[in-house]
């Protein structure tokens, strides 16, 4: 490369001088603006099923981004703050495992940043030299997480190298992996996709399958599922119950359309309906034009969009899986199990049939005839 400004880089963030870290932005943000405004004007439905804010969308933007952080520090979401704490337990047990086996970590959506300070903390030890690469389609979230992850674990910022993209657009996972096979060659990564991200897609089983398709044989990938013991119906009214309770996550919700729309959202008027779907608890969190009049919404450069009585816009998407259904979306998507850690939430005065599950996932090679690669999406 010679001496560009790229290869001055490290040497120029190494010490404390800057607060600054590095991320390569590899998506025009107003085309983003304009694929909201099209899922947003997607049709009028009752129940949560026209229009909505996609997977992804919901924590891009600065606004969602301080959102998501408040509810995250929100003392009354115990989900959070216990959840934490299990997954701090269950990577304990299995880090030994990842550090014998990955170098490098690529965290799949870096989310407040604490549980990859966990891995930075703990990955470094074994190999100083490793290199961080959070992934994330929002550079505000990207900054905001990776920043926290680095600062608890003492990791050299020109270590770490962001990237923003949206992995669950055609074509950006190949891109992903093209660039990553020449940042760390054949060294193994361990990929990092937690906080149930995989629950948020209305497609789960294509998108673990579509992120599956970047990985080595010498690669992990670490993947946190939440779980139900059983899908009974007051099982199905308790998961309703466990999002609705929390203010600091009904804003968060709300806040994608807040802040990129002109439409004012009553809090009143979101609803929170769960139901049982492929072996798990699916749970749909919309809002509802309740008030009896036609609304009109605005979004920057878009047409307006009306807004029938009774109407409803999808705010976010979350599953609770049996573990039949993890197994089933991990064979499917050609993975294989090669550790797990499970544990039940013990906060609550009842017992609850909810927990979370870590699974440590590599290529399943018994798979002879995969899909062609990154083709999920056509």
């Amino acid at each position: 490369m010679g001496d560009s400004a790229i290869s001055r880089i490290d040497g120029t963030l190494a010490g404390d001088d800057f607060g600054w870290s590095v991320t390569l932005v590899g998506e025009d943000q107003s085309d983003k603006l304009a694929t909201l405004a099209q899922h947003l004007d997607d049709g009028h439905s009752t129940t949560g099923d026209g229009k909505r804010v996609p997977s992804g969308y919901a924590y891009w933007g600065i606004g969602p981004t301080i959102a998501w952080f408040n509810a995250s520090n929100d003392p009354t979401y115990m989900v959070i703050k216990v959840g934490t704490e299990m997954f701090r337990r269950q990577w304990r047990s299995l880090s030994p495992l990842v550090t014998d086996e990955c170098v490098h970590l690529v965290s799949l959506g870096v989310g407040t940043g604490a549980k990859d300070g966990m891995f930075l903390e703990t990955m470094r030890r074994a190999h100083p030299t490793m290199l961080y690469v959070p992934v994330d389609m929002s550079a505000e979230m990207l900054r905001t997480g990776s920043r926290t992850a680095v600062r608890d674990a003492h990791f050299p910022l020109d270590r770490s190298l962001g990237l923003q993209i949206d992995l669950s657009l055609d074509g950006n996972l190949e891109e992903l992996k093209q660039f990553l096979d020449r940042l760390v060659g054949d060294e193994a990564i361990l990929y990092s996709l937690v906080g149930n991200t995989v629950a948020n897609f209305d497609d789960d089983q294509e998108f673990l399958a579509g992120v599956a398709r970047v990985l080595r044989p010498q690669d992990r990938m670490l993947v946190e599922f939440a779980t139900t013991e059983n899908l009974s119906a007051a099982a199905v009214r308790a998961a309703e119950a466990e999002y609705r309770q929390t203010r600091g996550f009904v804003e968060f919700v709300a806040s994608a359309v807040r802040y990129n729309t002109d439409l004012r959202i009553d809090l009143d008027q979101i609803r929170f309906a769960g139901s049982v779907q492929d072996e798990s608890i699916l749970l749909k969190v919309y809002w509802q034009n309740a008030s009896g009049d036609d609304l009109r919404m605005q979004i920057p450069g878009s047409r307006p969009i009306h807004l029938l009585p009774e109407d409803t816009i999808r705010l976010y998407t979350t599953r609770k899986y049996t573990t039949d259904r993890i197994d089933r979306l991990v064979a499917g998507a050609g993975l294989r199990t090669t550790h797990v850690q499970r544990e039940r939430f013990r906060h609550t005065q009842r017992p609850s049939p909810f927990g979370l599950e870590l699974r440590l996932l590599a290529h399943d090679d018994t798979v002879r005839s995969p899909l062609p690669a990154f083709d999920v999406w056509k």
